[in-house]
């Protein structure tokens, strides 16, 4: 390789890891803004402390209305889904009752019709 092509190749490299240093120097710069539960141990007055703490029981509140909310929704699709299915059932029921008084009668139909030729033939002797 001339030297050319080893200072492009060493460009990309560059770049793409000052592009990686910053984004992790970002994403920890902004760490200490994503809510979440701290330590309030290490803090030393009794202001910071307070403070970490109801950030703390913000944070909990937050998540437990969201989590709540979620649940409900899904309380409700699933009531919604056994509704649909009940309503299903009673269409089936109907259709199998149907079924078996269908069944019903064509037997007794079939049973009359193979009894009156039995009578109307004459009796062997």
């Amino acid at each position: 390789m001339t030297s050319t092509n080893i200072t492009k190749m060493k460009v990309p490299a560059i770049v793409v890891a000052l592009a990686l240093s910053g984004a992790l120097f970002a994403t920890a710069t902004r760490a200490q803004d994503v809510p979440g539960i701290e330590i309030c141990t290490v803090e030393k007055t009794m202001e910071r402390r307070t403070s970490c703490l109801q950030s703390n029981v913000d944070f909990l509140q937050k998540t437990i209305a969201k989590l709540t909310s979620d649940h409900q929704q899904k309380l409700d699709a699933a009531n919604r889904q056994i509704e649909a299915l009940k309503i299903t059932i009673a269409g089936l029921q109907k259709v199998v009752d149907d079924l078996q008084a269908a069944q019903k009668k064509a037997a007794e139909e079939a049973a009359k019709k193979k009894d009156v030729p039995a009578k109307d033939a004459p009796a062997a002797k």
